[in-house]
This record gives C-alpha cells, structure tokens and sequence, in this order.
C-alpha cells in the first residue's frame, strides 16, 4: 500500500517487490558477463572488441532500466522521491533497502556513463544517437514526474516511453545490423512504427489517468483518460494487424502481440481494482513488449 508523508508518495517495498528487484539485477550481472564474453571472444581485437562487448551490455542494461519503470508505475513508487530529481541524499540506502524508482535513477546513470565510454570506444553516428538519447530521455524522465504530480501534460510521459525505447533500438540494432543507422533502419522497418505507437500511447495512458487515479470502467469513453486508452487500444489493433500483415516476416512477434493484447486486458483490470499499485502485471506487460521488439529486429521464427 502507497502511504504519503510531507507531501511525498511511498511505495511499500514488498516481499514481491523484492523478488522483482532481485530478477531484474540477475539480468544486470548477465548482461555484465555476455559483455565480458563478447570482449574477450571478438576476433575485432582491441578497443573495437571491448566496444562490442559493451553495446550488448548496454542493451540489456537499457531493458532492465525500462522494466524498472514499470516496477515503479506497478508498485506505487513514481512518486517515492518526490519532484526531486536527479537524486537525493540517501538515494543508494533508498536502492539498497529495494526502491525501484532509486534503482530506476542510478541504472538511468550507468546506461549514460556506458553510452559515454562507447562514443569514447567507438566514435560514429549509433554511438553518438545513443548518447543523444539518453540525455534526451533523462530530461523527459524528469518531465513524469511533473506529470505524475498533475503539473506537466501527459504528452511528456508518453514521449519519455517512446524515447526509452528509442534507446533501446538504437543499441540493438547496432548489434543486429552493424553500420545502419537506427533511422533508416527505422525508417524501413515498418513493424516498429505500430509498436512504437502503441508505446507512445502506452505512456500517454499512464500519463493521462496520473498518479493513484484509475482509468474507469465504460462502454463508450465519456473523460479524457478513457478517450487515450481507446486510441492505446487501437494503436494495439494496428501491431496485431501490421504484423498479421508481415507474416510471415515476424512469426514470434505476432504470437507476442496476440498474447500481449490479452495481457493488456489484464492490466486495465488491475488498473482499476488498485490504481495505486495494480501490480506486477505491469511488468509483465513491458517484458512482452521488450520482447516482441526484440523478435522484430532478429526476426525470430
């Protein structure tokens, strides 16, 4: 249960919060180690090699840091340090007793600094869009919490989703496709533009209801927040239907979205019953959309 003190929102740091918090550092420490192994394994040799090794850690450390996002929409913790940002004080103490939003703040750190080395490893246009946007993203992160507190439009959240995303892509296809860069290969991909819409207005759902506020159960949409989550809806009908279309380019992916639209169900439930903290489902629901993303740009079969 979220309580407030002086003006501040504190979730509670469950026994399942923990749990979530320990999945996503195992996923940190394997990241850690597949780019160790891709380093020290690369016939590149040298700082080209130690590059490689770290854009696949980057990756992994750029999923783990959306999916602490949504521990902290799930569990009630976006507002857990207030408006202040980047840090506070007691931040690591805050990490280590299993604050997801302290957690969320110090890996959006390491994602930077690392995105720092590879433009210093690497130098090129993927290494300086991705440093580009984390800045970016960082600046929109600070902008949620605003939205959140009721004092910032929910275009702001949407368009940090979007960007975390963007980050995301840039690294991953720099591994899927070497030397394309992510706008072209964004630009032809058509798959990504439905699924990054439906991103976009996954935010803006989130955004829209604020902070602790449900969505409300309807037959036709009669307040703003319902009005977003009909066009989330419908931009969700267009990954099913452009990826339907593309089959079979995306077999994986189209599996993916079939059962995302059921878990979506789920989450405008538990959006409703516990507003507040509807849950892990939350996070279940960005692990798929990760992976569907991810199915896209290996094409998986």
């Amino acid at each position: 249960m979220a309580k407030a003190q002086a003006g501040v929102v504190e979730g509670e740091v469950t026994p399942i919060v923990r749990r979530f918090n320990v999945g996503i550092l195992v996923l940190m420490a394997v990241a850690v180690l597949v780019g160790l192994w891709r380093g020290w394994t690369s016939p590149l040799g040298g700082e080209a090699a130690w590059a490689h090794g770290l854009m696949a850690t980057e990756v992994l450390f750029a999923a783990a840091l959306i999916l602490l996002g949504s521990l902290v929409e799930g569990f009630g913790f976006g507002l857990s340090l207030g408006t202040q940002w980047p840090y506070t004080r007691n931040i690591f103490v805050l990490m280590v007793r299993g604050d997801p939003e302290a957690a969320h703040r110090l890996v959006a750190t390491a994602v930077g600094l690392m995105a720092v080395l590879l433009v210093v490893l690497a130098p090129g246009t993927t290494t300086a869009v991705g440093l580009g946007l984390i800045v970016v993203t960082a600046l929109f992160g600070m902008g949620t919490l605003y939205v959140l507190a009721g004092r910032a439009p929910a275009f702001v959240h949407g368009t940090h989703g979007l960007l975390a995303y963007g980050v995301f892509l840039t690294y991953l296809v720099a591994l899927a496709a070497p030397g394309l860069p992510i706008w072209l290969y964004l630009k032809d991909t058509i798959a990504l533009h439905a699924i990054l819409f439906a991103v976009f207005m996954g935010g803006m759902v989130t955004g829209q209801r604020g902070f602790g506020r449900p969505i409300g159960a309807f037959y036709g949409p009669q307040k703003a927040p319902q009005w977003v989550f009909v066009v989330h809806a419908f931009a969700a009908l267009l990954v099913i239907g452009t990826l339907g279309w593309l089959m079979p380019a995306y077999p994986v992916a189209f599996w993916l979205v079939l059962g995302q639209a059921a878990v979506g169900f789920f989450l405008f439930q538990a959006v409703n019953l516990k507003p507040k903290t509807p849950g892990g489902v939350v996070a279940f629901h960005q692990t798929v959309s990760l992976l569907m993303t991810t199915a896209v740009v290996f094409q998986w079969r």
